[in-house]
């Protein structure tokens, strides 16, 4: 079972987009049975797929702080063949206090994805907070592949740097040798110079693990305010060829 990770220290980057479209792709195009982990306070995984969150309880928060919460009390269905949601919502904020001074506190999601794959599943894509603290920590324990998204502004290799950093920090404290960064998304494109000197030096950085970059487009947007993926919404979209492009070289990186 391959298990995704999407992270960025930053907000902003597009990182909730890129996780809810490679699930949804690799559900349609790859008919693979996904489960979308999503761990992040606001919920937006989601709400980009319909759902209302702030109804949806257990969630993520008591699946992984009560041992009597199953992955089937969890996971719902979305309006997306092959593709469940554990979705998140405030309560995730509180994790790290409920965590607090256990000796599983940060292996806890890993052990419980092992729920994951006796049900079958062949991916688990998880959306992490836009921050470091034990949330993250957890999702990186349990994750093999990352996904960096890079919004294309000035202090954006300083949040790539980050996350290298912490990737590099978790393989060591942890022992997880198998864990890499696959693949770096350059989100919020436009056709300036100094986008393109920083798709230059990501392109230095990671060589052969840079996509092309995902640029500004409306329709992704209104995709998500009406709860649908942008290929139920606007499949003939220029955002949906980039997306559907950008999932491809992920699900191409971990082959």
């Amino acid at each position: 079972m391959r298990r995704l990770a999407f992270i960025n220290e930053k907000g902003g980057t597009c990182k909730t987009t890129l996780a809810v479209s490679v699930a949804a792709w690799l559900a349609t195009e790859r008919r693979a049975r996904v489960l979308l982990v999503d761990l992040d306070t606001q919920g937006h995984a989601g709400k980009s797929l319909g759902l209302d969150v702030r109804a949806l309880e257990p969630n993520a928060f008591h699946w992984l702080t009560d041992a009597g919460v199953a992955l089937a009390d969890v996971a719902r269905p979305t309006p997306v063949d092959g593709l469940l949601l554990v979705p998140s919502y405030k309560q995730m904020g509180r994790l790290p206090e409920v965590l607090a001074g256990q000796a599983d506190r940060a292996t806890r999601l890993d052990a419980r994805l092992a729920e994951a794959e006796a049900a079958g599943y062949d991916l688990v894509v998880m959306d992490a907070p836009p921050s470091m603290g034990l949330t993250t920590v957890n999702i990186l324990v349990a994750a093999r592949e990352v996904v960096v998204p890079v919004a294309l502004t000035y202090l954006s290799l300083d949040g790539c740097a980050e996350v290298m950093d912490t990737v590099e920090r978790v393989v060591a404290e942890h022992g997880c040798d198998q864990l890499r960064i696959t693949r770096v998304v350059p989100t919020l494109y436009r056709k300036t110079a100094l986008a393109d000197e920083i798709l230059a030096r990501l392109a230095d950085h990671f060589p052969g693990r840079v996509t092309e970059p995902l640029g500004f487009n409306v329709k992704i947007d209104e995709a998500q305010s009406h709860g649908k993926t942008i290929w139920q919404y606007a499949p003939w979209s220029r955002g949906a060829q980039l997306l559907s492009a950008i999932a491809a070289d992920v699900d191409a990186a971990g082959r």
